[in-house]
């Protein structure tokens, strides 16, 4: 028998208005049977669908309820309660009804679908894609699941499966918008950056009020070094979304890039007013506070963001680097361990868990790790940042690879035309970099700076380094034309600021190092670009012309490996001071640890340079020459008591290693000359340290490579007439060592001749080499004026 519902006309022209559009006709209707009779079912469960589609979703909580309450087990009003709850962002309250409904009701694949974007919103990925199924198993044909299992997927970093589901759902519905902009994301992290920019302007195409859209194009453009083009889309988005907190963090992340740190901490902050979870931008907060050295604020935000997210992988790693630069080493490697646990492949991962093993010479499964490292790298991933691939033993073509990839992941800058040629009465030079101070490269440097050729060449230094009142920083900052600091300025603005000086030839003494900028040098700001003594391989890019070397430590034959074109210096390309001082007192052995007699082996390198096998080796020289002893630098706690355990299973007692603290350089080289012989590590051989060896008059013996950081010492060896102390194999090496600790005549007469050539040959000759400098300074500015691509070439002696 039918029940006459006397509201059924109301109730009919209630859905009419809705039918037309017109949802506010249809709120007034519905609210008046409802006044007449508050709990009719079909009023409230239509006035609850109303009210989610006219965007008034706390109003049509309420009334679901009440039909909830009049109804409980109607599997529509749970599947609408649940609508509006996801809509109130209450995901764990809508999945309770999904859940409710589909325990009715599970032939209802909109029901499925719609539990599935809620478990994904909760982070339970894989429960979603199960929900997602569910609903293409019952109805094949809506492309919602499909778009809806792409992002589940790529959540889960499951790209390639992701965009098959994204393809699925366009080839049911290639007007679906969502689809579009999910497969851009998805082809912005595989790097597919075309593909990525024509799916997000294909689904503004068919959106053009889709936010999220706009936040894709703006993340693509940002990874193309389109900055301008990406801000501006982010701002598109927020115009739409005022409430979208990605967008800032968007922002944030390109500041970040461009070294414009107040801006960006500004970004995050408004990020994180509207969304105070949101785990990245605590993270983005945290880079900023690492680049400007506040560890421990640093540390605290990095703690935050794991907190909120505590499988964030990329927070773990960068949180790894704090304690690293911290040199709280353990705790780095353990921030790294939990990082690679949760992503394997995670970009630079593998570099910086091999980059705190060695700097506390934990050898522990190290061939192999390194070994995983370098196949990674040749095929293509980001496995390593170039400087910490240098200690590792790898290959020219291996470090070129990594090279090229770094550089395209981190300086996607499209840089200006041609510059103009200038006409200056002076060559304009300036050295580029963050260590004008109290560093290794300045030390080499600073003869250098003095010694330059005034009425050639203008001497400009741009620094972004924190030394500031160092003594060595004073004496700079006198031997230049010309010191400007640029620490509180972005990358673009140095770069302008160096076009505005019409500079010449830039040259760039930081590479790939810590504080390194090639973000400057990618936008083109001298006509002339080179690299010079900081980095120890191809930078790996085309906006650096030319790479300073010498026939020995980087052969022409080299030259496929490297970007940058090669110059030859006629002797060793490595600049030396001759004006660096040795305290005047040498110590006594005792006073430094040293036994009273006995042959001292040394090596003073840092401790990342030091692999096993060369290890064994000096363990076996130890065995074999009765009372001798190794002196090394105690690098951290960590490497000196990791060390002793290995000479002790090299059947060494470790009491012969002999730990030195850090002391100024004077004082340093002044001890130096208690040592007998210096050890030189491969594949990465000692650099300013092997220079203050010989300059202390110790004879330092080396084992020549492959690559530039292998073959250093040995062009330092040749241009202080001691070649004979340049061998090509381990066994040669280990030879040449005992022959020198057994036979003290031999040894005295390396260390007379060194003596004498010290003063004679041109590794100490900076007068000497600064001309020849010089000289190819003229010849890269020549080929330049003549209109002609660098090439490479040779100084000839002077």
């Amino acid at each position: 028998m039918t029940v006459f519902d006397p509201h059924q006309a109301t109730l009919q022209r209630a859905m009419s208005a809705l039918q037309s559009g017109n949802g506010q006709a249809a709120e007034q209707l519905l609210k008046t049977v409802l006044r007449a009779q508050s709990k009719h079912i079909t009023a409230l469960n239509l006035l609850g669908i109303v009210l989610t589609q006219l965007g008034k979703f706390a109003e049509a909580e309420s009334y679901l309820r009440r039909a909830l309450r009049e109804n409980p087990r109607s599997d529509a009003t749970l599947y609408n309660y649940g609508i509006v709850l996801k809509a109130l962002d209450r995901p764990a309250e809508a999945l309770d009804q999904f859940t409710a409904a589909l325990a009715i009701n599970s032939t209802v694949a909109d029901t499925w679908n719609n539990r599935g974007t809620v478990l994904n919103a909760l982070g339970r990925h894989e429960e979603a894609i199960a929900d997602f199924d569910n609903a293409i198993r019952l109805n094949p044909r809506l492309a919602d699941p499909c778009c809806n299992k792409g992002k589940a997927l790529n959540m889960l970093s499951r790209r390639h499966e992701a965009l098959q589901a994204f393809d699925a759902a366009l080839a049911l519905r290639p007007d679906l918008a969502e689809a579009w902009c999910g497969r851009g994301e998805v082809c912005w992290t595989l790097e597919r950056h075309d593909e990525a920019l024509a799916a997000c302007d294909r689904a503004l195409a068919l959106r053009p009020g889709l936010a999220e859209a706009w936040l894709g194009r703006g993340n693509v453009l940002a990874k193309l070094g389109r900055q301008d083009d990406a801000f501006a889309a982010y701002d598109k988005a927020l115009a739409l979304r005022p409430d979208f907190a990605w967008p800032w963090l968007g922002r944030g992340n390109i500041c970040v890039d461009l070294k414009r740190y107040e801006e960006a901490l500004s970004a995050y902050d408004k990020a994180l007013a509207l969304k105070p979870d949101l785990a990245e931008a605590w993270s983005g907060r945290a880079s900023v506070y690492f680049a400007r050295s506040q560890h421990s604020d640093a540390l605290a935000a990095y703690e935050r963001a794991l907190t909120l997210k505590p499988d964030f992988a990329d927070a773990w790693l960068a949180r790894g680097n704090v304690l690293f630069d911290l040199r709280r080493c353990p705790a780095a490697l353990a921030a790294y361990d939990r990082a690679v646990a949760l992503k394997p492949d995670l970009d630079y991962a593998a570099g910086c868990r091999l980059a705190v093993k060695l700097q506390i010479s934990d050898w522990s499964n190290l061939d192999a790790e390194a070994a995983a490292c370098l196949a990674a790298i040749r095929r293509g991933k980001l496995a390593s940042t170039p400087f910490d691939l240098l200690p590792l033993p790898s290959s020219p073509a291996d470090q070129l690879q990594c090279a090229k990839r770094y550089v395209a992941d981190r300086t996607a800058i499209s840089p200006p035309g041609r510059s103009e040629i200038h006409s200056h009465d002076r060559i304009r030079v300036a050295y580029v970099s963050a260590d004008f101070g109290e560093h290794p490269v300045a030390y080499l440097m600073a003869g250098l700076y003095e010694q330059h050729d005034r009425s050639r060449f203008e001497i400009t230094g741009i620094s972004f380094g924190s030394d500031r009142t160092s003594p060595t920083r004073q004496r700079l900052e006198r031997a230049l034309d010309r010191f400007i600091d640029v620490g509180d300025k972005d990358e673009r603005a140095i770069a302008e600021l160096m076009r505005a000086l019409e500079i010449d030839i830039a040259v760039d003494l930081m590479g790939h190092t810590r504080h390194g900028r090639p973000g400057i040098f990618a936008r083109r700001p001298a006509p002339i670009q080179v690299s010079y003594l900081g980095f120890l391989g191809t930078i790996g890019a085309d906006f650096i012309d030319y790479v300073i070397a010498d026939a020995i430590a980087l052969p022409f034959d080299r030259q496929q490996y490297f970007m940058e074109k090669i110059v030859h210096l006629p002797h060793c390309f490595l600049v030396n001071d001759d004006k660096l001082a040795i305290a005047p007192q040498t110590p006594a052995r005792t006073d430094v640890g040293l036994p009273a007699d006995g042959f001292v082996f040394c090596s003073f390198n840092n401790s990342y340079k030091l692999w096993p096998a060369m290890f064994e080796l000096w363990m076996r020289l130890l065995q074999g020459v009765e009372g001798s002893v190794l002196w090394l630098v105690k690098a951290n706690a960590e490497m000196a008591d990791n060390l002793r355990r290995e000479a002790l299973r090299c059947g060494v007692d470790p009491g012969r290693l002999v730990f030195a603290s850090h002391v100024p350089l004077a004082e340093h080289m002044a001890r130096q000359r208690l040592a007998d012989l210096f050890l030189d590590t491969a594949p990465y051989n000692a650099g300013a340290t092997a220079a203050a060896a010989l300059w202390s008059g110790v004879p330092l013996l080396t084992l020549r490579g492959e690559t530039f950081v292998g073959r250093m010492a040995a062009s330092m060896l040749e241009a202080v007439g001691l070649p004979e102390l340049v061998t090509d194999s381990p066994a040669d090496y280990e030879s040449l060592a005992m022959r020198i600790a057994a036979d003290p005549e031999f040894c005295a007469a390396l260390r007379q001749k060194l003596a004498r050539n010290r003063e004679t040959y041109p590794l100490f000759d900076t007068a000497r080499l600064t001309r020849h400098l010089e000289d190819a300074y003229v010849t890269m500015w020549q080929t330049w004026q003549a209109g002609r691509p660098p090439a490479a070439f040779a100084v000839p002696a002077r």
